[in-house]
């Protein structure tokens, strides 16, 4: 029994200070990177690309370090599944209205 039980340990370590600040600072580097997609000029479909994948791997960081779901990796997936779903569908409704602006111009 004691066996299992260290074993369980030695696989679930406890987040410290210097950890999370590593993942807090590599999430600020990803969103000066997606301020700075809003200033270069790419093709939309592009930078939509880039920018959503960036944001799902926002997401998935913010989930497995914060909200401590590391190692849970099934509770994980069915975080993650269900906000990719969501993210993508709300995406393929509001995108059209975007064709609809841009050939008729903003609404005054």
């Amino acid at each position: 029994m004691s066996g299992n039980h260290a074993s369980e340990q030695g696989e679930h370590h406890d987040g410290t200070t210097k950890w999370f600040m590593t993942v807090w600072v590599v999430l600020l580097v990803l969103t000066a990177v997606e301020v700075f997609l809003a200033y270069i000029h790419l093709p939309v479909g592009l930078m939509l690309t880039i920018l959503l994948g960036l944001s799902i791997a926002k997401a998935a960081m913010i989930i497995a370090y914060f909200m401590h779901l590391r190692y849970e990796r099934f509770s994980l997936v069915l975080t993650l599944i269900p906000m990719w779903m969501m993210c993508t569908l709300l995406m393929l409704v509001i995108f059209p209205d975007s064709f609809r602006i841009q050939e008729w111009g903003w609404p005054r």
